[in-house]
């Protein structure tokens, strides 16, 4: 019996999520890396920083499901190492997807405010503490525990579990630009992940008339509630 989030979706999960967050990556990598910068940026290239913003985020949230596959596969033979690992990742995949909502707000508050208007917001609030100020350890450990874990289950070979922990490497918090190290934890996920995801999709059923159907429906009612989403 196939489990969640399954075959297709998580194989479809784990070759995307790689590739939009080294797009949002790279988007972003003409730019330097401290929030005046970025919010500057946001103002006079709005097309490409929204861009590379809604990639990344984008990424995070796909490698939700991406993850979950994994820890699902360690589970296997080491459940106790899947549980910690995963638990400690998704945290911290759910923590970037709140700081990419301050990076919407301040970017949107620089576009109609001013960059320097939104500068001196974000240099004022950039301390105030709440829940994910004690979590930021989730992402710093939780990507080479999960490697760690993988390789221990067999999962991953030495040289993918090696990519894979340098994802931790990312730099974390709001508005933060594109490094070297941006770019080696964003090629390590890929390394790391993306033969994972075909592999799975190349094993996956070949889904039927009927499952095809039904997924279109689904493609197009997903689309129409997207866009009566924006509308509230």
């Amino acid at each position: 019996m196939s489990t969640f989030p399954g075959p297709r979706l998580g194989g479809a999960a784990l070759v995307l999520g790689p590739v939009l967050v080294l797009a949002g990556v790279l988007l972003r990598l003409p730019y330097p890396f401290f929030f005046p910068h970025q919010l500057a940026a946001s103002v006079r290239h709005p097309a490409q920083m929204t861009a590379a913003a809604t990639c990344f985020v984008a990424g995070q949230v796909v490698l939700l499901f991406a993850v979950s596959t994994v820890v699902r596969q360690i589970a296997i033979e080491k459940p106790r190492w899947a549980a910690w690992s995963g638990a400690l990742v998704l945290i911290g995949l759910v923590e970037r997807v709140f700081h990419a909502g301050f990076d919407q707000a301040a970017t949107d508050l620089a576009r109609h405010r001013g960059a320097g208007y939104a500068t001196e917001f974000v240099a004022d609030a950039y301390g105030d503490l709440h829940l994910f100020s004690f979590l930021s350890f989730t992402i710093m450990f939780g990507w080479p525990l999960l490697a760690f874990a993988a390789y221990r289950a067999g999962v991953l070979g030495r040289v993918r579990a090696a990519a894979l922990a340098a994802a931790t490497v990312m730099p974390l918090g709001v508005l933060k630009g594109t490094t070297a190290w941006s770019i080696v934890a964003a090629a390590g996920l890929c390394v790391a992940l993306i033969p994972a995801g075909l592999q799975l999709l190349k094993e996956a059923e070949r889904p039927g008339r009927r499952t095809f159907g039904l997924a279109s429906l689904g493609a197009v009612a997903v689309g129409a509630l997207g866009y009566l989403s924006t509308l509230g």
